[in-house]
């Protein structure tokens, strides 16, 4: 993909503060993009954001999603081109202990980002960013496709299946007859460098494997579709990209890694202590935690046969580079050369 596109383009980020947003906007800098973020404080400490040097070289808005009237400010100010949608209450665990800001953030941030699209005759590309848990998850061994039922079992995964609703009922509405392009990306499991967040397996990895200790597995048997932070960022910009040239593209659309990718937790737990090496080991000990989905992948044929797409790093490549990242911010190395260095080799 020529990452050119952006170059001068008007981008604003939701969510630009955390893992994803992070990563995000350091593709869209070093393309050459004028990039605006919409978000919170960063979620974790320490956290990426204030580690990528992102943060200047930007126009960094700190706001609540639920905030219209702010919202609505920033769109008049900054007059965006592409708008991609990141901003997100993002973990299921946490959705159990607050569903109320859960659904808050998730639906209502939707509704006000979609409004402020509405509103904004100047935006021509916008994406809203949910995820695979959107599905109605019947457990079974095949990939979900887009037009399966809409229903997340826990407040998390139904805020985002409320958020692909919202989006579908303002194209409907409003967007078919604008010159606006609008999609949904639904993405798997991310994983890289720069995740501090708590209850996701590779941070817990990280953090075990610098503190030398056993990593904690609560659940080794659940399959997820785990991919590089990178994949799904490359597919949201290709996915804006096109559409932005050419409305038809405008659509439903998982992004995941192969079936073969689609692996154990417990693989995955072994996978990376052969990497990083220094005897590291897990135990099994659930918590006895809150429902979640064991069984979980994507069909992703749609984007494949759409944009001829293909995913870049496999599993094992995905590993090794959160190794990577995670061995050079243990070691106090430079983080910012590391970032660029897998974004130019990803991407070329």
């Amino acid at each position: 993909m020529d990452l050119s596109f952006f170059n001068g383009k008007k981008v604003l980020v939701t969510g630009h503060t955390g893992f994803k947003g992070t990563w995000l906007c350091r593709i869209l800098i070093n393309a050459g993009a004028d990039v605006t973020g919409y978000s919170l404080n960063p979620p974790t400490n320490p956290n990426l954001f204030s580690l990528a040097d992102v943060e200047d070289k930007m126009n960094s808005v700190i706001g609540d999603i639920r905030d219209l009237e702010h919202l609505k400010q920033v769109f008049k100010e900054v007059q965006p081109e592409i708008v991609m949608h990141l901003a997100a209450q993002p973990i299921v665990r946490d959705s159990y202990k607050d569903p109320v800001y859960t659904y808050e953030t998730n639906v209502m941030g939707t509704v006000n980002i979609c409004e402020c699209v509405r509103l904004n005759s100047c935006v021509k590309s916008f994406l809203n960013v949910t995820t695979d848990k959107v599905y109605h998850n019947n457990e079974w061994e095949w990939g979900y496709r887009e037009n399966e039922p809409l229903d997340g079992y826990d407040p998390y995964s139904n805020s985002k299946s409320c958020s692909e609703l919202v989006t579908h009922s303002y194209i409907n509405s409003f967007f078919n007859d604008a010159n606006v392009a609008v999609s949904t990306a639904r993405a798997g499991n991310v994983i890289g460098g720069g995740d501090f967040a708590n209850d996701r397996i590779v941070p817990d990895c990280v953090r075990a494997a610098i503190k030398k200790e056993d990593i904690v597995v609560r659940n080794p048997y659940s399959t997820r579709p785990y991919q590089h932070v990178l994949e799904p960022l490359a597919a949201y910009l290709m996915i804006v990209m096109k559409q932005y040239e050419d409305k038809k593209y405008a659509g439903f659309y998982n992004v995941g890694p192969d079936d073969i990718d689609c692996i154990t937790t417990g693989v995955l737990v072994d996978t990376f202590c052969k990497k990083w090496g220094e005897n590291l080991k897990w135990i099994n000990k659930s918590d006895n935690g809150p429902h979640e989905a064991n069984f979980l992948k994507l069909d992703c044929s749609k984007l494949k046969s759409t944009f001829g797409w293909k995913p870049r790093w496999n599993f094992d490549m995905a590993i090794e580079k959160s190794v990577e990242w995670s061995k050079v911010y243990a070691n106090n190395g430079d983080i910012v050369e590391c970032m660029d260095n897998e974004i130019k080799e990803f991407f070329n």
